[in-house]
């Protein structure tokens, strides 16, 4: 879950479905499954076909070229319009050049080469990061409005990604953000467990962060830690991104990884404890945050051990840069959750 707090908001994020796209016989599953999604945000008949086609031809190309291919499906609130995203991740072949791959008649399997250029025409704004030998991600999102009437993109400063343990539909982790002036503040609870139970201590965790004021990150953990009273409890952490300061403020209560990514790869300090359980110290800690740096937070679902190479990772839209930490990272048996900011903002 996303929620950010601003003059120019930010949508609330729900990631809907992981599919699984090892064969043919998984596309017209994954067709079926976002056009559920598009009635189920309000989309006109036209255009939840169009989300279909998109879906149908991404999915395909998964199933043909792709080892390990996954589509995400999200559904993007901003007051009362929904979006729908779709996101497709591999560790395939890769492509040499994206943006030939791009172009209506371009192929490389003798087909006429359709496909992907569908993606760029019918969506509203497209991203895509692939690299030889390690795979490509593709993002899209979809707006239900006529086109005269949707509004210019906005600029992605910050999201985050949830991935429910297999044989879970509901993830354990949760997220949220908000913005306030030039600051940017992040919050990450893992549940403890898995399941229904460890989704309800952080989503008392979520409701706890957006209600009332904003206050210093060590305040803001406090405050977590009592409204997480009754449940399971977690790991929580706040990242408060100040770049007029050139500062991150960070405090955490159990294993939620923090990091300034920059020139380096720069850890940040969460202290032992059980928000919600058992906190016996929180404090704050501050770290230099570069104009360029990107702040990663993330779940005990990946593993910590992920490299800041290759460096053009850090260039990309924060949703592929969150999925491509997930698919790097992303190995352990375990609700998994990634929240990437921008230290520069806006």
């Amino acid at each position: 879950m996303v929620a950010v707090t601003g003059a120019d908001p930010l949508p609330t994020a729900e990631d809907v479905a992981w599919l699984p796209v090892e064969d043919t016989s998984a596309v017209g599953s994954a067709r079926r499954a976002v056009t559920g999604l598009a009635e189920r945000l309000a989309f006109p008949p036209d255009r939840a076909a169009e989300v279909a086609l998109v879906v149908t031809e991404l999915a395909t190309n998964l199933a043909k070229h792709a080892d390990q291919g996954v589509l995400l499906l999200r559904a993007l609130r901003t007051g009362d319009t929904a979006q729908v995203e779709v996101a497709a991740v591999d560790r395939g072949p890769g492509m040499v050049d994206p943006e030939l791959a791009f172009r209506d008649g371009h192929s490389t399997t003798g087909t006429l080469g359709i496909g992907l250029g569908a993606v760029t025409r019918l969506s509203d704004h497209c991203a895509v990061r692939s690299s030889v030998g390690r795979g490509t991600i593709l993002t899209a999102r979809f707006d239900p409005r006529p086109r005269r009437d949707r509004p210019a993109p906005v600029e992605e400063i910050a999201t985050g990604v949830t991935r429910p343990i297999d044989g879970e539909e509901i993830c354990g982790d949760a997220y949220a953000i908000r913005e306030h002036g030039d600051k940017l503040h992040l919050m990450l609870c893992d549940g403890s467990g898995h399941g229904p139970l460890a989704a309800s201590a952080s989503q008392a965790a979520v409701r706890t962060f957006l209600d009332g004021d904003l206050t210093t990150p060590e305040d803001m953990v406090r405050r977590l830690h009592v409204g997480m009273n009754g449940t399971r409890g977690g790991a929580v952490a706040v990242a408060e991104l100040d770049p007029a300061a050139a500062l991150v403020r960070f405090a955490g209560v159990g294993n939620i990884v923090g990091t300034v990514v920059a020139e380096r790869k720069r850890g940040m300090v969460s202290l032992p404890g059980i928000a919600g359980y058992q906190a016996r110290s929180i404090r704050r800690f501050d770290y230099e945050l570069p104009e360029d740096a990107v702040v990663v937070l993330h779940s005990d679902g990946l593993n910590e051990r992920w490299t800041a190479d290759p460096l053009d990772r850090w260039r990309a839209s924060p949703l592929v840069m969150a999925l491509d930490l997930l698919r790097e990272a992303g190995v352990r048996r375990d609700d998994a959750s990634v929240v990437v900011a921008r230290a520069g903002g806006r």
